[in-house]
């Protein structure tokens, strides 16, 4: 089979359903990899491996560090690789997702049982990178297919239906495994890496030959002003965070950052805690909170096909207050019954696990919904398409949180009285357990909400900042309506006087 071959000019290829599978399947690599890590990592260094908790969150720290160099170079590279033969070739952003392919099955050698702790960072940290390779092009690959604000809600809900089928798959496969080699054995989660390392391969080679760039005006001349290089490295990591920072001052963009973390900080400090909390609090076992969390992503893919419609009919921002709203209630719920006696093995718990899984699917769809439309804002406010910068940002905030989380999660429950490996716990230790599981979550989540309150991008403001791009790109200097300059404003947070590069932004976007 034939790589798929450029776009054309125009940009006006049709998107059909096999583009829209390819692009959703990856999120195999982006969800499902993260909801592995997530629920189940702490478990496995901590009970399996002899690490305590702290050299767990160390090892997450560690990662992060490093990622914070990697993710946005990245990022900024494929936004500039077209200039290169290869990215002529292979595509500026689908030469990474081949080139990461055969690295992909470093995922595996993650869950090695029986190593030591430098093990363990250092395969923890090739993953990471080999991961941020793949699916920061991919993130690109949604704008630069389509501008049409309910194509790219397509894209985005074929994305995240997948990241749900692979977070379902991360939540029995558990359980089903230890069925098989027995709840001891530790090869029950190498055995996970393995199954889910060759599903990685797959999306991503099935994501490289369906899927395609456009061609952007005055992009080859950006290309070639501003490829990295010519500076020295000195010169293009400063222009590197520059181009980064940047990113920050599109007001859109920052508001949709707030939402994205209150949303995904808020599950990852649940799912790092809800598998101690079953197996201690709950008198639960592995297999129950495995079972347990399947159950709840089986409930978040229905929920992701409800945001889809949701959001593509009205406002994202209200879509996400119902959804926290529902996480939330789900959390008080669940400990309300633990504080009531009740355990693991009471049907009780189908209750809260199923009003959380409404919550959080919806959570997991409308930030990736509204994350397609951020270049777009950002376009009217450069003038340029900056996908790539967008999206090494997006994943290394990304990154950086859910191990800030996790790691968070690790230093308390060590600071709490957690012991590794012991299977009994302390009165302290479940109590802060518990308190991370509440408090940590729903604070989260206020926050998320708040934001949202502020967030005013929609279909129909989203056709408006469109039609002003046009407008502009057409040699304008004043809006079409006082209506359409109070909308582009309110997205872009600049004056209207200011936009299509007369500002800040548009000139550290070109350094």
């Amino acid at each position: 089979m034939n790589p798929a071959p450029p776009a054309p000019a125009t940009g006006a290829r049709p998107v059909r359903l096999i583009n829209y599978v390819a692009y959703g399947s990856n999120d195999v690599l982006g969800a499902g990899s993260m909801a592995v890590i997530s629920g189940w990592v702490l478990i496995f260094y901590t009970q399996f491996c002899g690490l305590s908790a702290g050299q767990a969150a160390t090892i997450f720290a560690v990662a992060r560090v490093l990622d914070a160099f990697a993710s946005p170079l990245i990022g900024y590279i494929s936004d500039h690789f077209g200039a290169t033969w290869l990215g002529r070739k292979f595509g500026r952003r689908r030469f990474f997702i081949l080139a990461a392919i055969p690295l992909l099955p470093s995922f595996a050698l993650m869950w090695l049982p029986g190593q030591s702790f430098w093990y363990y960072l250092v395969s923890y940290v090739l993953f990471e990178l080999v991961y941020a390779m793949e699916i920061i092009p991919f993130e690109t690959l949604a704008a630069e297919m389509s501008s049409d604000y309910k194509t790219k809600a397509k894209f985005a809900g074929s994305r995240i239906l997948f990241g749900q089928v692979s977070a379902i798959l991360a939540g029995f496969l558990p359980m089903w495994l230890i069925t098989a080699l027995g709840r001891d054995s530790a090869d029950t989660f190498f055995y996970m890496g393995m199954i889910f390392a060759v599903l990685f391969m797959a999306t991503a080679a099935f994501l490289y030959f369906f899927s395609w760039e456009r061609h952007m005006p005055g992009a080859a001349a950006l290309e070639v002003q501003a490829a990295p290089g010519g500076g020295g490295v000195g010169s293009a990591f400063k222009a590197l965070y520059r181009n980064l920072f940047s990113t920050m001052r599109i007001r859109a963009f920052r508001l949709h950052l707030g939402m994205y973390l209150g949303g995904y900080i808020s599950q990852d400090i649940f799912n790092a805690a809800f598998t101690f909390f079953v197996i201690f609090a709950l008198a639960g076992s592995t297999a129950i909170a495995s079972g347990l969390l399947g159950t709840m992503y089986i409930v978040q893919f229905v929920a992701v096909i409800i945001a889809i419609n949701l959001a593509l009919r009205a406002s994202p921002s209200l879509a996400y207050q119902i959804a926290a709203t529902c996480f939330g209630a789900g959390v008080l719920v669940l400990l309300a019954f633990w504080n009531g006696g009740v355990t693991a093995a009471s049907w009780l718990l189908w209750v809260p696990i199923a009003l959380a899984g409404l919550g959080r699917g919806a959570l997991n769809y409308i930030p990736w919904a509204t994350y397609n439309y951020m270049a777009d804002v950002d376009e009217i406010v450069t003038g340029q398409r900056r996908e790539g910068s967008f999206a090494g940002v997006m994943t290394f905030v990304r990154k950086a949180t859910q191990a800030a989380a996790v790691a968070g999660v690790g230093f308390i429950m060590q600071a709490g009285g957690f012991v590794s490996g012991a299977p009994v716990q302390s009165a302290g230790a479940i109590h802060t357990i518990a308190l991370l599981l509440g408090i940590g979550t729903i604070g989260t989540l206020a926050f998320g909400i708040i934001v949202s309150t502020r967030f005013r991008l929609t279909p129909r403001t989203h056709d408006i900042l469109m039609r002003e791009i046009e407008h502009l790109r057409g040699g304008a200097r004043v809006p079409t309506s006082p209506e359409h300059r109070a909308v582009v404003e309110d997205l872009s947070g600049w004056r209207y006087e200011q936009l299509w590069g007369k500002n800040p932004v548009a000139q550290t976007a070109a350094s």
